[in-house]
Formats: structure tokens, sequence, C-alpha cells
């Protein structure tokens, strides 16, 4: 593989019906997946397309913060049928017997997508302690999952924002993060079996300098192709630790922006972080590729 996109969602109901041709054209253009599950169904259907393949593509399985609690229902995620709306109507409990057989399987390269998510816990001004602390829960015993398995963990960190003052645009704070990092110290992680990746990273200067302490892995995905509120972290980050993703089917990359995003497209990420930290095309392909390689041990 010359490039992996080494977060995606290929099993995910916006690929039911292509999802063989979505993969083929990136493996075609010598693109890796890791298809990362969010739920029990999505986790188990990640396994079910990796074993279609004898290289390439891999899973990971994992319980997304969003789905611990009733959440917003997502089609392109779940689907429309029964079922979907039935699990997002009473969000899931983590079984941690069911994740566990799960990740026994070989072709499972990390645990999550697992993490908090602060963005839409606050009602009425008034942030709701039972998500929080339902997430938090959840958060560690995927930690526990992930050292008894020796996997990494696929991080989901998604901060609040501050409330807007003085006619200014409200501001994304560290929120997520710092509560990650605190819980991530109290596992001893990140440790030589069991490392830590942040996906979709959207932390300030002076969080990336923490994590960087911390010994944290960081992907960047298509936004980073249309704005630059990511130039700052991406400048601090050494190449090797860096991956790329897609996020697919979400946030396409320029030139693809507003169209259904999938692995193939990660070429783009990989071009933009090498404009970003003025190094050929070639330099990011052949890191990002050894730090997969290493992080997912494939």
């Amino acid at each position: 593989m010359k490039l992996y996109d080494a977060h995606t969602h290929v099993q995910f109901s916006a690929f039911e019906k292509d999802y063989k041709e979505v993969i083929d054209r990136a493996l075609a253009a010598g693109i890796g997946i890791i298809n990362v599950g969010t739920q029990i169904d999505t986790s188990r259907r990640a396994i079910e397309i990796a074993h279609e393949y004898k290289e390439g593509v891999y899973a990971t399985v994992g319980l997304h913060p969003i789905h611990t609690a009733k959440s917003y229902h997502d089609p392109q995620e779940l689907g429309t049928d029964e079922k979907a709306r039935g699990f997002t109507s009473r969000g899931e409990e983590f079984d941690y017997a069911a994740y566990l057989a799960l990740a026994k399987d070989s072709k499972v390269v990390a645990i999550g997508e697992c993490g908090l998510d602060y963005y839409r816990i606050d009602e009425g001004g008034m942030r709701n302690e039972e998500i929080l602390k339902r997430q938090k829960e959840v958060f560690q015993k995927q930690i526990e999952l992930a050292k008894e398995v020796q996997k990494p963990l696929m991080i989901h960190c998604r901060p609040s924002f501050a409330k807007a003052t003085d006619g200014q645009a409200p501001k994304r704070t560290d929120d997520a993060y710092e509560d990650a990092l605190q819980i991530l110290s109290s596992f001893n992680i990140p440790h030589s079996s069991t490392q830590c990746i942040f996906h979709f990273y959207a932390g300030s200067p002076e969080m990336t300098k923490k994590l960087l302490a911390f010994g944290a892995y960081f992907t960047f995905g298509g936004v980073i192709t249309f704005v630059r509120d990511y130039d700052a972290s991406i400048a601090l980050i050494p190449l090797d630790r860096i991956m790329l993703e897609t996020d697919a089917p979400y946030v396409a990359p320029a030139p693809y922006r507003g169209k259904r995003s999938e692995p193939s497209y990660v070429v783009e990420v990989a071009k933009k972080i090498a404009e970003s930290k003025d190094v050929d095309f070639e330099a990011v392909a052949v890191q990002t590729t050894k730090n997969a390689k290493h992080i997912f041990k494939i």
C-alpha cells in the first residue's frame, strides 16, 4: 500500500449499494483502508467486509460517544429501517464481552471509535452531566478493552464551543481533549502495547503540545484542504506522528467538496499535508504509511 486511509466508514449505509466498487477503487490506487466501527452493528459489518479481502482492508470495533445515549439519527451511518431508528432512540449499553469477542478477530486492528463528544451535551446553557458521565464510563471500558487485547485506541474527541462575547464568534475549546487526556493518563496510556490516535484532530496549538508530549498520534482529513484552522497544529506535529484519513462518507476534501467522500480521496489529504509542511508528497506517503503499519501492526 502506498497510502492508508486510517479512519473511514465504508461499512456505513451510505455505501450499502457500492462498497465493493469503492474499496476496489482505493486498493487499485494502492490505498489501504481501516473501517472504523461506531456501535455493535457497524463494528460487526466492518469485520465482515475486512474478511472479504486478503489484504489492505481492516476493521476497528467500538462504541462512539454519541451512541451511548439518545442521539441524532444519521441515515448515512445506520440506514433508515425500523431497527436503526430503534437503536438511536435508546442508545447502546456497552457490552464488554460482545466487544471483546469482536476485538479478538485477526482483522481488527484497533478499539474505537471511542472517546468524548461535548458538542451536543449542553442543553439550555446547562451541561448534561448524566450524558457526560456515561460517555466517560464507556470510554474507560474501551480503554480497558484495548489494554486487554493490546491494540491501539481510535479516539473521537469533539469539544464544546465557548459562548460568544462582544459580538465575537464562538470559539472551540479544548475541554474534551483535556478530559480525555486525564482519563488516558489514569490508565497509563499510551504504552508499548496500547497507543492512542486522535482522529479528526481539532485541538488548539497549546493542546497539541500537551498531546505530543503525552505520546499521541493524530489523523487529519479532508477538512484541512479547505479551511486554515488546522495549520498551526499540523506545523507542530512531526510526520512520524501523523496519519491520513477521510472519515468517509463525511467531509470530502477539495476538489470533491459536497460529494460523498471515499477512501481514494485520501490522496488529496496527503497532498495538503505535503504542502503545509513543505515536503515532497512521497515523503508524506512513505512516513504516514510507515506510521499506520507500525500502529496497527499490519
